[in-house]
């Protein structure tokens, strides 16, 4: 008898998400969403195959929260969790002096805090599972080297890069992979979401302005199946991701003048 195996994804409501989620369903997976727009998590489930997922409204930065969802989840896969995707997050933008500290602190929960807090609650089930579980989390190219214009974002992304690392250690004895994706600019709703409070124009607008590619999200989708089922650690996804990760290492005056450069639009 085969088993399906199970994926409960954060953000799977829209964007990135949304994209795993019918990567994963199309090959036959059977698929959790996970976040707190329930209309987004329908629109996303319509998507997908008739029974192929199931539904948890979930605040990522609420521990108890985390131990409901994967356990209602679990009941609704028949018993097992696979893979956790801790995807789930916000952007945020411009100057750091411009941030507010209400915007600096839901940053950090989401983005930070919400995937520690799932790596916590993830980790019985995929142990229960290994070896061949994974927990994949959603960093970034702003995990590679810090982008002005943008410092709390790349903080939050850092901290994701350094969490996986910390835990393909630890939980290497449990037969638990870690993984992230490091994705440059990708074509999702967050793109048309102005940097921060204070800033008109969306991000896309400035993302464009200075030359970078905007990734299909479908490029991540391929990237997190990848991830899941190969050895690389970090996955990075789009040509930015790939030339940062390239230049953090070889040419750093060069990554230096390129983050000068980003400044201006990113904080205009």
């Amino acid at each position: 008898m085969t088993v399906r195996k199970a994926i409960f994804i954060t953000g799977g409501g829209s964007g990135i998400g949304r994209a795993v989620a019918q990567k994963f369903a199309a090959n036959g997976w059977f698929v959790g969403l996970a976040d707190i727009s329930e209309s987004g998590m329908k629109e996303t489930a319509a998507l997908l195959p008739a029974g192929a997922s199931s539904q948890h409204k979930l605040d990522v930065r609420n521990r108890a929260a985390w131990d409901e969802a994967l356990s209602a989840f679990a009941t609704a896969a028949g018993g097992r969790i696979d893979v956790v995707f801790n995807n789930a997050g916000i952007p945020l933008g411009g100057a750091l002096i411009d941030n507010t500290e209400a915007e600096i602190e839901r940053c950090f929960d989401i983005n930070l805090k919400g995937v520690f807090f799932g790596a916590q609650a993830a980790h019985p089930y995929l142990k229960a599972s290994a070896p061949g579980s994974c927990l994949l989390n959603t960093a970034s190219a702003a995990g590679i080297y810090g982008v002005a214009g943008s410092s709390v974002y790349s903080a939050t992304k850092f901290g994701v890069r350094a969490l996986t690392e910390a835990l393909d250690g630890e939980w290497f004895e449990d037969g638990i992979k870690v993984r992230d994706l490091m994705p440059a600019f990708i074509d999702t709703p967050l793109l048309d979401m102005a940097p921060n409070a204070q800033t008109n124009g969306a991000i896309r607008e400035r993302v464009q302005d200075v030359g970078l590619e905007i990734s299909p999200v479908s490029d991540v989708a391929d990237a997190a199946w990848t991830a899941v089922h190969g050895e690389a650690l970090h996955t990075l996804v789009g040509k930015t991701a790939r030339q940062s990760w390239f230049a953090s290492r070889w040419m750093r005056g060069q990554m230096r003048k390129r983050t000068r450069a980003f400044t201006r639009p990113m904080s205009d």
